[in-house]
């Protein structure tokens, strides 16, 4: 930074400081959705009471109980007739999703299944939620989105194999 005697009185840092404050203004945002989706798919995986039809809290007795006022009961149908492999189905797509999210492999695509599995769950789990914005499954839903439409530039295996591609060429 130069004086007030001659040159730029620090202009240029804060256009830099912006500029890279913008390149990973993301990052915490991936940071936190991964280890959050990582972490609800393990708790799921691991609970032997979730993964199960009936009983308290399986997901089974979950669904059964939010299926008269869930946005789209159907879905909630649907889910009925398998509860432990859609307990599964939603436990190994979290899990899956915040992997992908952490390394940021395929970002945008495991941002599009945490925004779907976030969806879902608004949309059936917490639909009923009063206020709208107690849901976390919206808030979620909102978070992925920035994610899906930007991608993870910074410190992501897509962003590595995209350098590898353009060195190779």
């Amino acid at each position: 930074m130069h004086g007030y005697g001659g040159g730029s009185y620090g202009l240029e840092e804060p256009r830099r400081l912006g500029d890279r404050a913008r390149q990973y203004a993301l990052l915490p945002l991936r940071v936190f959705l991964g280890v959050t989706f990582v972490y609800a798919g393990l708790d799921k995986l691991t609970d032997s009471a979730f993964l199960s039809a009936t009983g308290a809290g399986s997901i089974g007795e979950m669904m059964h109980a939010v299926r008269d006022s869930s946005a789209i009961p159907g879905l909630v149908d649907l889910a009925l007739k398998s509860p432990e492999g859609f307990g599964y189905a939603i436990a190994i797509g979290e899990l899956l999703v915040g992997l992908g999210t952490l390394a940021g492999l395929w970002a945008r695509l495991a941002a599009l299944g945490g925004a779907l599995i976030s969806l879902s769950l608004w949309l059936t789990v917490s639909w009923q939620t009063e206020p709208y914005y107690y849901g976390n499954d919206l808030i979620y839903l909102m978070a992925w989105l920035p994610l899906l439409l930007a991608g993870a530039a910074e410190f992501s295996a897509d962003a590595f194999l995209a350098s590898r591609r353009r060195r190779s060429r």
